[in-house]
Formats: structure tokens, sequence, C-alpha cells
């Protein structure tokens, strides 16, 4: 294991009440589900690359909305919410789900029957006229996550996407996509890599594809660096393109990192200049060309790669109208750098 692969619950917050909760996973859902309409509205994806995009967020917010039900009534066990750069839950969060799930026999034999459950909860409320105990209500949550959470559906360290032919650009016939939540940053991001292939049919060849990338392409790194390591493991794949989506921070009342953006929701959350539930959600793409060839290696093993453009970076901001406001009155330099202006997204009323 690399240490970029370490993970630490450290800076992390927890997330201990069930108002938190309710909160922070209806907000988190909220500004996904807003993301992925904003982004293809204003076509920063094109028609197949949003296609996997779209399939990349709903793992991801199947996997949070599984973290509500997991922990909403659990009084041993907290979700934490990563503090450095990120406003998404921990990337331990993610690894607990996962190999909690591949345990559900184990635990489904040992849950109360739902029949009896109900009784009990009946007798409570109608008989007894009192508030189901919390104890029950864990117990119908958990017999709700083992039996209806899907363990494939749950956002991993490495998600692979299918290997598709081009059919709305001319960087390369094949496109191939794939997703990773980077564990230092504790952030999902979402890549694309347009290419040729030297042969009839890439799908044949698919499987040492997807173990190069996720291999040598599973974390953020420099593009350039990275398209180089691909290329240079796969001889009858020639890349062309790769575009890398870098989701987040989430800047909102959870987070606490050390970014511009996030401190200055934070203090005029405090202030009262805007409403708790104000947020913004960065995005950044990064993208590498490849140009003309060169030759490594010797005589008997010579190897034609690609020379890669330096990456270009776009960077994004989706916020509210208030928000934007505020973020042009308190940070002009950084939204006025931005690819194009704040893009703007629906407030989030909370009841």
């Amino acid at each position: 294991m690399s240490i970029n692969h370490i993970v630490t619950p450290l800076d992390s917050a927890v997330l201990d009440s069930k108002e938190q909760y309710v909160f922070y996973h209806k907000k988190v859902d909220f500004a996904l589900k807003e993301l992925i309409v904003a982004v293809q509205e204003n076509s920063l994806c094109t028609d197949q690359e949003m296609t996997f995009f779209k399939q990349y967020c709903n793992l991801l917010l199947y996997s949070i909305e599984a973290m509500r039900i997991k922990y909403m009534y659990d009084e041993e066990d907290n979700m934490k919410v990563d503090l450095t750069n990120s406003g998404f839950p921990n990337y331990l969060e993610f690894r607990y789900l996962f190999n909690d799930l591949s345990l559900r026999d184990n635990y489904v034999n040992k849950l109360k029957d739902v029949s009896e459950l109900q009784d009990e909860f009946l007798d409570q409320l109608l008989r007894k006229k009192e508030p189901v105990r919390k104890d029950k209500l864990f117990q119908a949550a958990s017999i709700v996550y083992y039996t209806s959470v899907e363990q494939k559906f749950i956002f991993n360290r490495f998600v692979q996407g299918k290997i598709i032919e081009v059919t709305d650009r001319g960087q390369g016939t094949y496109m191939i996509s794939w997703s990773f939540y980077d564990v230092s940053h504790n952030r999902p991001f979402i890549c694309f890599m347009y290419f040729n292939y030297d042969g009839k049919d890439p799908n044949k060849e698919k499987e040492e594809i997807y173990d190069v990338l996720k291999t040598v392409a599973d974390r953020e790194m420099s593009l350039d660096t990275m398209a180089y390591s691909i290329d240079k493991r796969l001889k009858n794949v020639e890349p062309k393109q790769i575009k890398r989506i870098d989701l987040g921070p989430f800047h909102n009342v959870f987070a606490k990192d050390e970014n511009i953006l996030t401190h200055t929701i934070l203090e005029s959350i405090a202030k009262k200049e805007v409403p708790l539930e104000s947020y913004a959600l960065s995005l950044k793409i990064d993208e590498v060309f490849s140009g003309s060839t060169f030759s490594e290696g010797g005589y008997f093993s010579k190897q034609v790669l690609q020379k890669w453009s330096a990456p270009v970076q776009q960077n994004y901001v989706f916020a509210s109208h208030r928000v934007i406001q505020l973020l042009y009155n308190k940070n002009p330099e950084i939204m006025n750098s931005l690819a194009k202006p704040p893009i703007q997204v629906s407030d989030l009323k909370m009841k």
C-alpha cells in the first residue's frame, strides 16, 4: 500500500445528532442534484460524458443516503465529515459501508422480524401513547439498511466505466471513463480518456486496460504524469485526450477547511448575512491533449509514446444568487479568475 492510500479519521468532524444528520444529508443530496443539472445545462460535459457523470454522481448519492440510514439512530457510532478540503464524508465512511455490507448475511439473520417490530411500534404509540425508543428505531433502520442497500452501488475508492465508441467529438475513436475517491483529499474525481486503438476491438484487452487505470490513475496527480503512465503501460492504446473533473470542495457550514470561499460563507453565516443552509460547490476540470510522438527504449524494446500538452485547468463555482453576490463582494479576485461567471443554482430551503 502506498502512502497515498493511508487514511485517517482525525481530520473529520463528527455528526452527533439526528438534526445534524438530517440537515447534512439533505444539503449534500440537494447540492449534488443541482450540480448534475447545472453541468448539463452549461455543457461542461459532452452528451456521452454526461451519461457517465450522472451515473457516478448517483453512486455517490446512493452511498450518502445509505450512510444516512445506517447512522440515523445509531448511538454508538457517528458519521464523519472531512475537514481538510472537502466537505464530503471521510473516505473511511465509504469503506465501512462496503465492508459492512459484505457481512450482510451475518447481520440479517440476527435482525428482529419486521412484523414483530411493527407490533411493538404500534403498542408503544397507540396503547402506551409514548414515543418509540431510540434502540427500537435503530433496529428498524438496520432492517432497512441491511435488506435494501446493495453493496455493488456503493461508491468505492475506484469505480470503472466501460469502453464505448465516440460519437460526439473528434479526439480519438474510443472513450473510457472511471471515477475515484481520492483518500488524501476526500473528494470524488471523474475521468474520461479518449483514445485510438491499434487493433479491431479494445474490449478484447479491457481487463488489462482496467487494471492499468486502477493502478496508475486512481488518485489526484499531475494529469500529464497520469497520461504518460497510461500511455507507457498500454502499447496498443494511443491516448489522445484525458479529462478529469474534481468535485469539490463543498463549501458549507459543516466544512472547516482553510479554503477562502469556505471561510467567507462561514463568516457570513455567523453574521447572519446568509442563512445556515447556504453553500457553494467548487468544480475543477483539467484536460491534457496529445500532440507529436517520441520513441523510448532500446532497439528491441522501442515504444512510441505521446507528447502531452501542459494541463489546461478550468475552475467553476456553483452557488445560489445570494451566495454569488456575497462571494463577488468578498472575493472578487477569485470570482473573476473562474472559467466562466459563477453558475447559479437553486436555494436550499429547510423547513
